[in-house]
This record gives structure tokens, sequence and C-alpha cells, in this order.
């Protein structure tokens, strides 16, 4: 664990304050869910809590089957870090930080069809990808917007097609789905 030098009171209703340079880093927003642990020692952890997070290994093993019909690369993120990524890319993506653009996109319910030399097109984390072009479609839960599925590929040649949008928003859909139930 790493220390801040950071010193929180708890007032009278049991509450501690997260200093906002600590929530700007670990993009924590307002409305946020922690996951609380605590360890032997006891000490008090506190977690993001990602819900689609709880489906990885679903997830995973869905990325893997979309990856092998596509032959593309797929990833599964929840609003912070990829969670699940089949194909190619695999170890280039998985447990990376989703970028500002890939999280505002989320965010606005955006659904993506690019290529790299479009001006729509976007960075998907914050390390420069060789990816030539991009599926996105959003993972929305019960309302709210819990992640992404993104179909990518590095020799593209050409735009990706109604085939893979549709495989892709069939994937968020399910996905959201599963979390619902």
């Amino acid at each position: 664990m790493k220390a801040t030098g950071i010193v929180r009171r708890i007032d009278d209703l049991g509450r501690v304050v997260v200093p906002k340079e600590i929530r700007r880093t670990l993009r924590i927003r307002e409305g946020d869910p922690l996951e609380i642990f605590t360890d032997r020692e006891g000490e008090i952890i506190l977690k993001k809590y990602s819900p689609i997070g709880e489906l990885s290994l679903f997830a995973k093993q869905y990325a893997e089957a979309m990856a092998q019909i596509t032959g593309q690369v797929v990833a599964i993120a929840d609003r912070d870090q990829f969670i699940a990524v089949a194909g190619n890319g695999k170890k280039d993506l998985l447990a990376k930080s989703v970028s500002r653009e890939l999280e505002h996109l989320m965010t606005e319910r955006e659904t993506l069809v690019a290529l790299k030399s479009e001006k729509s097109f976007i960075a998907i984390s914050f390390d420069e990808e060789e990816y030539n072009s991009q599926v996105i479609v959003p993972i929305i839960c019960e309302g709210d917007v819990i992640g992404a599925v993104l179909i990518l590929a590095k020799d593209a040649k050409g735009k990706p097609g109604e085939t893979e949008l549709k495989i892709a928003q069939t994937a968020a859909s399910f996905l959201g789905r599963q979390m619902e139930s």
C-alpha cells in the first residue's frame, strides 16, 4: 500500500471524505459505488466497484467466442478499464484504463463505427494502439451505461460493416441483460 499523508476524521454519521486529489487520480465520480474490504491487520480497503467486473469470466468467454467468429480483436470494458480481451491484441489492452474519449462515448451512449483515417475515430486507451478500425457499442443495464463492447482490427481492409455492428450490439445487449438478472 502507498501512503498519501492525508488524514481524515470520521464524522458523527460514520462518514469519511475521500480527498478530491485521490478521487481525480482514481477517476472516482460522485455516485460511483465503492466496495469495502477488510484485512487481518484491521485495514479498510475501498475499491471502485465494477458491476460488469462480476461477469469478467463470462465476459472473457464471450469475447473469445466473438473473436473466433469475427477474426478480430474483441474487448469488453467497464467504465474504467478493459476487463476482457480476446484475439491478437489480448495482452495490449487487458486491465488498461479506457481513454477519456471512450469514457465520453460511453457516457453519451453513442455507437461508433470508424476507420483510423476518419475524423470520428477515437483512441480507446491512453497507450497508442495500432488498430485501424473500430466498432464500439455501449453496454446499458437498467438505464445506466456500465461499459462497452469493442471490435477492433489492426489490418482493416475496409470500414467495419453491418455484421460487426450487429455482433457488437447483440453482445452489449446480452451483457446488459445478464447484469439485470
